[in-house]
């Protein structure tokens, strides 16, 4: 039995604890102006926009959570630690814009039946903000959102969210030349659809990380054609591939060997390939000799 060790652990949340801290803050001062402003004047773009950045926020304050359990040590009772925290985080978020754009969208429906007056100049006015706000926002977490998971879906969906408050600006311009009132909630429409579809994705996601599935861009095939051509592998059963966290990937499968070995070395180097590879962190690998006895089992358990 080999285990390796020597793997990444989970960003720590002081990382980015100053982005997250003023992200929240800003957006929850924005949310509020937001909120007012679209109710004062009329507009369900707004409120629906509104409804989106407060789900934001409260993402953020799940991720920044998440993170900060993610980094607590194991204990004899979670062997793991609370690393899954992370993916837990995800799958609620999924479900929060799946609720709150399920009501911008029926208010939107109800608004399409019974065209209101909209001021075009408050519209456009605070989408304006929003735009640069989400835009900052999503520039605190552009540094680190190659290299973690949840970093990156801070940054690309505060950018898209400055790119949907763009697209409030040039509806609130339209209005005020054409004064089609029915194009503000059509709007609101198509924004729900948009933040949908991303969240479909996510929920997908988060829901196979919780379920243990192979996280996305790691094909489970290729690495079993890794170990099964490594030499002296006959066959490669028992192969498990799962998330930790969203940051760390674990793996477990039996090599059966050709000849009774327990090479630390032969271990070691499967290890680091595994991490190099296919981004995998955290791979424990039992070697079965084609003939019993297995003589890893003679001797202390090799580890790399």
């Amino acid at each position: 039995m080999a285990h390796d060790h020597d793997h990444p652990h989970e960003p720590g949340a002081e990382s980015y604890g100053r982005a997250f801290a003023i992200g929240i803050s800003v957006n929850v001062a924005f949310v509020v102006v937001e909120a007012a402003f679209g109710i004062a004047a009329g507009s369900v773009a707004l409120v629906a926009d509104a409804a989106h950045n407060l789900s934001d926020v409260l993402g953020l304050a799940l991720a920044w959570a998440a993170l900060a359990l993610a980094r607590r040590k194991p204990t004899a009772q979670r062997t793991y630690g609370l690393r899954k925290t992370t993916v837990l985080a995800a799958l609620g978020n999924a479900v929060l814009l799946v609720v709150a754009v399920g009501g911008v969208a029926w208010e939107a429906i109800g608004r399409l039946r019974h065209p209101a007056p909209v001021e075009g100049g408050a519209l456009m006015a605070v989408a304006a903000v929003g735009v640069v706000i989400n835009g900052v926002s999503a520039m605190l977490f552009a540094k680190g959102r190659k290299s973690d998971a949840n970093v990156r879906g801070a940054f690309l969906h505060l950018a898209a969210d400055a790119a949907v408050s763009l697209g409030v600006v040039v509806t609130g311009a339209i209005m005020l030349r054409t004064r089609w009132t029915w194009l503000d909630p059509l709007v609101s429409l198509l924004v729900s659809g948009v933040i949908l579809v991303g969240t479909w994705g996510l929920f997908k996601k988060s829901l196979n990380l919780a379920l243990d599935a192979v996280p996305d861009g790691i094909d489970a095939e290729k690495v079993q054609l890794y170990l099964a051509s490594l030499p002296g592998v006959l066959e490669v059963h028992d192969l498990h591939i799962w998330a930790m966290s969203t940051t760390e990937t674990a793996l477990t499968a039996h090599l059966v060997m050709a000849t009774n070995t327990c090479e630390p070395r032969f271990l070691g180097d499967v290890g680091a390939a595994l991490r190099n590879r296919f981004e995998i962190d955290h791979s424990t690998l039992q070697v079965e000799p084609r003939e019993a006895p297995n003589p890893c089992r003679q001797g202390a358990p090799g580890a790399l």
